[in-house]
């Protein structure tokens, strides 16, 4: 049985771009806002996923906190709002206004990935 520990938040954000322009935004992403996210003390790493329908591919990326302060460092105050970069409006379709939030209650994924689509 797992030992138990502190619960991780995972923070969940959602957006949508032309399939055409998912893998430029793809290493976009790993290349800038993923390091961007990971500096932030109190984060435990990210997760991008994609999701190609057609001309549209959505994109999920899922980053991990230790703690609501942590979120806070990288979102603001308010740490329901999304967060956007300059540079998202080369890309995505529409800027959804909110995150979702969880506690991750149970995890055992032991791999690192990068694969692309």
């Amino acid at each position: 049985m797992a030992e138990e520990s502190k619960p991780i938040i995972a923070r969940i954000w959602h957006g949508r771009v032309h399939s055409d322009k998912a893998e430029e935004y793809y290493e976009y992403l790993v290349k800038h806002i993923i390091p961007d996210i990971e500096s932030i003390k109190g984060n435990l790493g990210a997760t991008i996923m994609m999701k190609p329908e057609g001309d549209i591919t959505h994109i999920m990326i899922i980053s991990y906190w230790e703690s609501i302060d942590a979120i806070k460092q990288f979102a603001g105050e308010d740490i329901n709002k999304a967060r956007y970069y300059d540079e998202d409006k080369k890309y995505l379709l529409e800027f959804e206004p909110s995150v979702e939030h969880y506690y991750i209650v149970w995890h055992s994924l032991r791999i690192k990935l990068r694969y692309k689509l």
